[in-house]
């Protein structure tokens, strides 16, 4: 029997195949790491598409850009999220009001987070 080369590449299909025991695999390396954070909205955002449009989680995942789209998302519902809590905390939530009643200051600030959280969700997360 002839000896296997450790290497070889299929014209039809384009791709190479490194020899691994007995056996031809594919050589597929996978698309540059991108080391940035999917975060929270990243989560949310992956398990939205999971229930509603599997297809494109699959194209994503099978390109290698489901990282990359989730961090972007992530960092875009961040900034997003700190300008509306920004926004609506001016509204009467100021330094005053921390210093003369704490406990009025947080029940206000939880509340204006957890608006902006369900604004988040419904423009970005769930469109």
């Amino acid at each position: 029997m002839s000896e296997l080369k450790p290497r070889i590449h299929d014209e039809a299909n384009g791709l190479d195949y490194i020899l691994a025991g007995d056996c031809y695999v594919p050589a597929i390396e996978l698309p540059w790491d991108d080391d940035r954070p999917i975060g929270k909205w990243g989560r949310m955002h992956r398990a939205y598409l999971e229930e509603t449009n599997p297809l494109l989680l699959n194209h994503l995942i099978l390109t290698g850009e489901l990282h990359s789209y989730l961090a972007d998302l992530n960092e875009q519902a961040q900034d997003r999220c700190r300008l509306i809590i920004r926004q609506m905390a001016a509204e009467g939530v100021t330094e005053d009001l921390k210093r003369q009643s704490q406990w009025e200051w947080i029940k206000a600030m939880n509340s204006i987070v957890s608006r902006a959280e369900e604004i988040i969700r419904s423009e970005i997360i769930n469109a």
